[in-house]
């Protein structure tokens, strides 16, 4: 015994109810999965541009109190590097140094730090923030190659292959800076403010001869994850390992406000998913109602023949499953829609500023868009079984009186 199909309802109120049940539907699931997707998207993108020019942890000196310079170098030790290596989430280790310093080009000037890296770098990192150019070529001998970012790029009007002053202090009591020649042979952007206004990266031979360090001193380590999960526990466990003069610092420790900004992402995506359950499930639930109400005397009369009330509630319940799978339909076709051409188009734009990158990054499981699927759908089942209940206050008597 099944109740007529949707496309009967035409020309009834229930019709109307039913059609516009499947729209609030459809509008609450292709909203959930296009704030999981720019949700998610966003937060990685984020992740991405903080650990490739960061890595995920940092080991420094105790002393350093979480400076962007290098001030007191440490042993660029083989046997801590395979160590860390040895690790199953360790990918890489990669040795850096940093050091201010103030460039000019003509008569325009710039504070910069000046990153040093050795051949162990690895530029795969920053490949995707590479927009002109190429990476530095380093040799054994000093080499004066460097990447410089857009934003610093445009304000000093510089161009490729352009040859510019660094101006360096190793300390007060110094009364003349050293003076550095760089060749600008790559420029990158990562969307990101606190790296863009402030970074070049270059050989790590010329802030060690600035220094005056032994050529097996470095300023820390860079160590790249396989992914940022349990990162604070990994981030013990090899403190644990450190000598005493050593430190660890996470990524999301040197930029603990951005971080904390994305980790609300999690909590407005589920906000987001009851508002619009809640949305779709009165609708349903409406519809449903006022799709027995209609029908009273069908199910009187159906009960005067016999059939009991659990049966009767079966068609209603089959009738909500099938509105919500029109809905669900529909709000899937809507989010896939919406994170395909975002992914290939990036047609919605964001200030760089505040998002920290210029369009709306999109990201999506098949995990993801089964398990919203499937809470939808079955928290809405159970909340179908309350408006059904209305079926067992109908009695044939009642009913038939009246018709």
């Amino acid at each position: 015994m099944r109740m007529r199909k949707m496309g009967h309802y035409k020309s009834s109120v229930s019709g109307r109810i039913i059609k516009i049940a499947i729209i609030t539907i459809a509008v609450s699931m292709g909203m959930i999965l296009i704030s999981v997707s720019s949700g998610k998207g966003l937060q990685l993108e984020i992740k991405k541009k903080t650990t490739a020019f960061n890595g995920h942890l940092q080991i420094v000196p105790f002393e350093s109190n979480q400076s962007e310079i290098s001030i007191s170098p440490i042993v660029d030790s083989i046997q801590i590097k395979k160590k860390l290596m040895a690790r199953n989430q360790v990918v890489h280790v990669q040795s850096t140094a940093t050091k201010a310093s103030i460039i000019k080009n003509q008569n325009m000037y710039e504070g910069v730090f000046l990153k040093g890296v050795d051949r162990d770098y690895k530029w795969d990192y920053l490949k995707s923030f590479l927009v002109e150019g190429t990476f530095p070529n380093f040799s054994n001998t000093v080499s004066n190659e460097i990447i410089i970012s857009k934003e610093i790029f445009d304000k000093l009007k510089l161009k490729l292959g352009e040859h510019i002053e660094a101006f360096f202090f190793k300390d007060i009591n110094q009364n003349y800076p050293n003076i550095r020649k760089f060749k600008v042979v790559g420029v990158f952007s990562t969307g990101f403010p606190e790296i863009d206004k402030s970074f070049m990266v270059g050989d790590i031979k010329n802030i060690k001869s600035i220094n005056k360090w032994k050529q097996n001193y470095v300023g820390n380590y860079e160590v790249f994850l396989d992914e940022m999960k349990n990162i604070d526990k990994i981030g013990n466990d090899i403190y644990k390992n450190l000598p005493s003069n050593l430190d660890v610092l996470g990524v999301h420790q040197k930029y603990p406000d951005i971080f904390q900004w994305i980790s609300l992402f999690d909590f407005n995506i589920l906000i987001i998913f009851f508002i619009m359950i809640v949305v779709g499930i009165v609708n349903t639930s409406s519809a449903i109602l006022i799709l027995i109400l209609e029908r009273s005397k069908m199910i009187g009369l159906l009960k005067s023949l016999g059939s009991n009330n659990l049966l009767i509630q079966k068609v209603f319940i089959w009738n909500g499953i099938s509105i919500l799978g029109y809905g669900l339909f529909w709000g899937n076709l809507i989010g896939l829609i919406f994170y395909f051409t975002q992914y290939f188009f990036k047609w919605i734009k964001l200030d760089p500023e505040i998002y920290y990158s210029d369009y709306v990054p999109v990201h999506i499981d098949i995990i993801d868009i089964v398990f919203f699927n499937f809470l939808f759908l079955i928290i809405s089942v159970i909340l179908l079984f309350l408006p059904s209940l209305i079926i067992s206050r109908i009695t044939p008597a009642k009913v038939l009186r009246f018709n």
